[in-house]
């Protein structure tokens, strides 16, 4: 699916994607510039995210003595997660829906209604609503062609070039959270 020097793997899942041509004529925003094209509860999410992260790791070095503290701060931050998710859900999108099919740190694939030609440069919002996570990055087509199980629809392969240091590890955490829960079920269903 990705090129061989991706640097992280993707994993099959389901989820929602907004896909928007970006004009041959402008520059590719870079980090700042994509940061102020998000709204602002996506803006909101991503420093949750920022500041759950940092304080369950010092948590987590607690030992033993911090892991109540821990779990319950973790349901308290889901429960915030899961409220600024129904907003992000609320908010307009512009762009062509697609149905993702793959997500990693390095890029994602999807199913479209419409075609790209490869080297395409597009902007891409992210849902995966598993993991309460939202990402606005640019991406460019690394392939693009029809898909043999459905006629009429078409997979994109996208690779990100423009995304955030944070929301690639919120990426790749989410790939293995998912993958982890994909394991255990499979184990469980032998």
């Amino acid at each position: 699916m990705f090129p061989e020097s991706s640097a992280y793997f993707s994993v099959p899942h389901p989820f929602d994607a907004y896909i928007s041509l970006w004009p041959a004529e402008l520059p590719l925003p870079d980090e700042a510039q994509l940061q102020a094209m998000k709204s602002k509860g996506m803006q909101l999410m991503g420093e949750v995210k920022a500041l759950e992260g940092d304080c369950l790791i010092h948590l987590r070095q607690m030992g033993d003595d911090g892991r109540a503290i821990v779990e319950y701060l973790k349901l308290q931050s889901r429960k915030i997660d899961l409220v600024l998710q129904h907003l992000l859900e609320q908010e307009a999108r512009d762009g062509e829906h697609c149905i993702g099919l793959q997500f990693g740190g390095s890029g994602v694939r999807l199913q479209s209604q419409i075609t790209l030609p490869r080297g395409s440069l597009v902007k891409l919002l992210l849902f995966v609503r598993e993991e309460i996570l939202s990402v606005l990055c640019m991406a460019k087509v690394t392939d693009s062609r029809e898909d043999p199980d459905n006629p009429g629809l078409y997979l994109l392969d996208m690779e990100y070039s423009v995304i955030t240091e944070a929301e690639v590890e919120q990426l790749v955490k989410a790939s293995l959270v998912i993958q982890q829960k994909q394991l255990k079920l499979r184990k469980v269903s032998r």
